[in-house]
């Protein structure tokens, strides 16, 4: 017998206090699929939008629309850690910035940024993962990189607190925009919490919860709905033979690529040549 397969997506708000892991762990034991991707994790104090693609799903991480990201964040002036967030132990303290420094901050860290990672993250030098050598008291020299600020909004100013909406490319650590943002302002900073709300079409709104995940009430969504990007081209019986048997087929709708489609969903990703979809990516079987 085969192994029951769920192809699917599935958005999860993750909670507080469990890692990215803990909720792939949780969807693999709900829906006995041991194939299970996302698209992006968020660190154990975070919460917000997890992407998760399930069975041949997996394959469309690629086609994903998921960027920008949008994150509410919440900065507190007058101390960096180890971490760059709550999580860690104080290395630094300075005296609180006045409010026309931040602001004048924030102005200057939108658009391309070079970026330090933060010393406990999962970059990799020479096969070794940031966190585990700052764990054993050896930081890893990480190099910077670029990064894309599109946004920052001022919710709300309590203190010693900012609250902070900021829309940011892939690959950005908030944490780390947090650090830099207290030395701009001429002070400290580290996160204190993290909320990701949005990646590109994807919205927290909608997502299940681990409760949901864990008590067999949540449902995956059709394939279709994870490149909602895409034309979508149906296509009659003999072209999914076709399709599943990686021929073009072709091709009625405008555009580089497709989505190709029957009433049972999702068959195919295609890339146009000349007149024609030739599959990239075959969802459906022979």
């Amino acid at each position: 017998m085969e192994p029951r397969t769920t192809d699917g997506l599935l958005l999860v708000d993750k909670p507080a206090g469990v890692t990215s892991h803990d909720v792939v762990a949780a969807a693999r034991r709900a829906f006995g699929e041991s194939r299970i991707g996302h698209a992006g994790t968020l660190d154990p104090f975070a919460t917000g939008l997890l992407i998760l693609l399930l069975g041949r799903g997996t394959r469309l991480i690629p086609y994903l629309d998921a960027e920008p990201k949008v994150y509410d964040a919440t900065v507190r002036f007058g101390a960096e850690t180890d971490t760059d967030d709550v999580t860690g132990t104080i290395t630094r303290e300075a005296p609180l910035p006045a409010d026309v420094d931040v602001d004048a901050a924030l102005a200057t860290m939108v658009g391309d940024l070079e970026q330090l990672p933060p010393s406990y993250s999962a970059k990799q030098v020479d096969g070794v993962r940031a966190y585990a050598a700052a764990r054993r008291g050896r930081p890893l020299d990480l190099a910077p990189v670029t990064v894309r600020v599109h946004a920052w909004t001022v919710r709300a100013r309590r203190g010693a607190e900012l609250d902070l909406t900021v829309i940011c490319g892939g690959g950005t650590y908030v944490r780390a925009l947090a650090r830099d943002l207290g030395r701009a302002a001429g002070s400290a900073a580290h996160l204190t919490a993290l909320r990701r709300k949005r990646a590109g079409r994807f919205d927290v709104a909608g997502a299940a919860t681990i409760a949901d995940l864990r008590e067999g009430r949540a449902r995956p969504r059709p394939l279709t709905e994870a490149v909602p990007q895409l034309p979508a081209q149906p296509l009659d019986a003999a072209e999914v033979r076709l399709v599943a048997n990686g021929r073009a087929v072709p091709a009625r709708v405008a555009g580089a690529l497709a989505a190709l489609t029957d009433a049972a969903g999702l068959v195919a990703i295609a890339a146009r040549q000349d007149e024609q979809w030739q599959p990239r990516v075959v969802l459906r079987d022979a």
